[in-house]
């Protein structure tokens, strides 16, 4: 079980195990294959259902024929909507990226709570939740707004000692993780429904810093209740600047990057940049001295910057640093 929030914006790269006879031979030769020639970008990708989020990275490869892709912030399986993956060298600006906010859809069920946190997992207690009024559930969904600090589920990707928290809770050990701060911009309520007497369903959308586990939400909803909770749907609708309205299948995203090097669901380096960052239009000569590593005047306001070549080109993330502005990434020229 993955997680639902994005702690993981590392690029993926395929493994190089090495096979026997005839087959290992050809595996080896697929190896080697240099990767297609495709302009760095962005994929924007809806996610289905069902579908681990290396699984989506791992169509894009196939697709598009190139090892390097990798994504920025893992979704649950269960979880659908926007991944935004790199390929090439916009995989530098994953590490970015999985810090923007997120938006969430989500259904909280109350009256129930599973070994997950979420409807993936063996429910575990069982308490009527026909005596909650809407009034109170609604106090209790406000609760979880602000700065938390939130104990992931057990069954998450959380490292403890070296090992994934999920692989030993699977083990038979007992895991208590620390609790995480994280900030809860807003939770908005949408609709209660009582799918059977017993159990409150609770339709919301979460605003919230990257971290933020939303199965934890309702599993906390639910303990704050005295009922027990758990999630039954997830759906990132926008990371940072990006949302769903620009998400498109992974297949046709990297088709379209594969065949035309751009489309629907496509974003170049430069324009995912300067989507991200603030534009530093770079003269000529300031785009040849930041390519060799040099810094040059200082931009005048704090943080990175997307440092564009008058051809609109990225040649770099940059930062001042007194006067100057240094490299934080570099994107060599193709």
């Amino acid at each position: 079980m993955s997680p639902d929030r994005d702690d993981d914006a590392r690029p993926s790269i395929a493994g190089s195990a090495s096979d026997r006879g005839a087959e290992g031979g050809r595996s080896a030769a697929r190896r080697r294959r240099p990767d297609a020639d495709v302009p760095p970008s962005l994929l924007l990708v809806d996610k289905p259902g069902g579908m681990t989020s290396h699984d989506v990275v791992a169509i894009a490869r196939r697709v598009l024929s190139v090892r390097k892709v990798g994504h920025a912030g893992t979704l649950d399986p269960m979880a659908t909507g926007l991944l935004v993956l790199g390929v090439g060298a916009a995989t530098r600006l994953l590490g970015h990226l999985a810090g923007s906010d997120k938006v969430y859809a989500a259904t909280l069920r109350l009256g129930q709570s599973t070994v997950t946190d979420d409807r993936e997992g063996q429910v575990t207690h069982t308490t009527s939740a026909a005596g909650l009024t809407d009034d109170a559930v609604r106090a209790a969904v406000a609760g979880q707004v602000g700065a938390l600090q939130q104990v992931p589920s057990s069954v998450s990707a959380v490292k403890v000692d070296g090992r994934r928290s999920y692989d030993r809770v699977r083990a038979g050990e007992e895991v208590e993780l620390a609790a995480r701060s994280v900030t809860v911009h807003a939770i908005d309520v949408h609709r209660l429904t009582r799918p059977t007497p017993d159990l409150v369903d609770v339709e919301v959308t979460v605003s919230c810093s990257t971290g933020t586990y939303v199965r934890a939400i309702a599993r906390d909803v639910g303990a704050a209740l005295g009922v027990g909770g758990h999630l039954t749907a997830l759906r990132r609708t926008s990371s940072g600047p990006f949302d769903t309205g620009q998400a498109r299948p992974v297949e046709e995203a990297a088709g379209a990057l594969g065949e035309r090097g751009s489309g629907p669901g496509v974003l170049g380096l430069a324009d995912a940049a300067r989507a991200v960052f603030p534009a530093r239009e770079l003269t000529a000569e300031e785009a040849v001295a930041l390519g060799y590593g040099q810094r040059v005047p200082a931009t005048g306001t704090p943080g990175l910057h997307a440092a564009v070549a008058p051809d609109g080109r990225l040649v770099a993330l940059v930062e001042d640093d007194g006067r100057v502005a240094r490299v934080a990434v570099g994107f060599p020229a193709p």
